[in-house]
């Protein structure tokens, strides 16, 4: 395991106590955070709700939503409320990938004449990169990100250079324009945790945007957590327990999306070309304790892991022609798989319930 800047190689092992006093804070922490974050964005609630659950799981998260619906003002004033070193990178089709990653100058020594290569470090090095407009640069430039947000590094020249610790890329994109835009290959959508549906406001939260932003502002975030605290809480998050049948039932959404695993609900095997893979099942996991943290619960239940499937796989699953013919999205064919999963007689699965049936059936082949 690579050691990460600025922490220790060998923290102590946190008491129950410890485990505790730190669920506390993510909570106070999180409710400190939307509550600042309404003082400049109107609305939005399930959003941030969404990207917090992911960088609290250590995710990267792709924004999607037509113009004017303040993606960038969301991130970029996150980033502030957290401390950390925020970075824009506007993507466009001459954007070379040394343009984000840096790239090696000649240096000259004025004294003694000896020229060396130095590392410019790119926008890249920052805790939070916000990719604009992703879609609108070549795949070439688009897998620059792919070694930085799987490895939290980058290479030059055979040097690795270390990421700042926490990192996160939240990538927006405009799924109106689609004339020269490159869409993300499937291997880099894998890497996001989340793909997030931004959509139009309210009529009440519209008034309150031109109300808002029409007059005189100058607000100022409070700040709420350093980097250092960020990092420790995605530590207490990965520490959430998490029963074998809820790990299951997450194992299940995934594989249920696969065409080829043998019994699959009709709307799979009518509309789905290619499911989702293993990363799915871990991140419906990681985003799940996430989720239950935040909401002051130390144990991972279902209701978290059907509450964050949809951001989890929406990008992971690939129709095919029959469903855009027929208007079925990713998220209808979730909708499906979990009403799949549920009791065979209706009503609700209760733990002592879903502890049986997953802990017991294995998963479909």
């Amino acid at each position: 395991m690579t050691e990460q800047p600025g922490v220790p190689s060998n923290p102590p092992a946190p008491s129950g106590q410890d485990d505790l006093a730190a669920v506390a804070r993510l909570v106070e922490a999180y409710d400190t955070i939307r509550t600042e974050l309404s003082r400049v964005i109107v609305g939005q609630d399930q959003v941030i709700e969404e990207v917090l659950i992911a960088m609290f799981a250590s995710g990267h998260v792709i924004l999607e939503g037509v113009p004017g619906l303040a993606k960038t003002l969301m991130v970029s004033a996150l980033a502030r409320q957290l401390s950390l070193s925020f970075s824009r990178v506007q993507f466009t089709p001459d954007l070379m990938p040394a343009d984000i990653t840096g790239t090696e100058v000649i240096e000259e020594d004025r004294g003694t004449g000896a020229r060396s290569l130095r590392f410019v470090k790119g926008p890249i090095f920052a805790n939070v990169v916000l990719a604009d407009e992703i879609n609108r640069t070549p795949p070439k430039t688009q897998a620059a990100l792919l070694e930085a947000m799987q490895e939290h590094q980058v290479t030059a020249a055979g040097f690795p250079h270390k990421l700042p610790q926490p990192f996160f890329v939240l990538a927006t994109q405009n799924p109106i324009e689609q004339e020269g835009t490159y869409p993300l290959p499937e291997a880099q959508l894998d890497r996001f945790m989340f793909k997030v549906l931004v959509d139009y406001p309210s009529e009440d939260e519209e008034f309150q945007i031109i109300k808002q932003t029409t007059a005189p502002q100058d607000l100022k975030l409070n700040r709420t957590l350093n980097a250092r605290e960020v990092l420790a809480l995605q530590d207490t998050v990965r520490r959430v327990p998490c029963a074998d049948h809820v790990m299951r039932y997450a194992m299940r959404l995934t594989r249920g999306t696969r065409v080829d695993t043998g019994d699959v609900v009709k709307v799979v095997a009518d509309y789905v070309a290619w499911g989702a893979g293993p990363r799915a099942s871990q991140n419906l996991v990681l985003a799940g304790k996430a989720r239950a943290i935040l909401q002051g619960r130390y144990h991972v239940s279902m209701d978290d892991i059907s509450a964050v499937a949809k951001p989890v796989l929406r990008h992971r699953i690939l129709t095919n022609f029959n469903a855009e013919a027929d208007g079925v999205r990713s998220d209808d064919i979730v909708d499906k798989l979990i009403e799949a999963l549920a009791p065979a007689g209706g009503g609700a699965m209760d733990e002592s319930m879903a502890a049986r049936v997953f802990a017991t059936e294995p998963a479909p082949e």
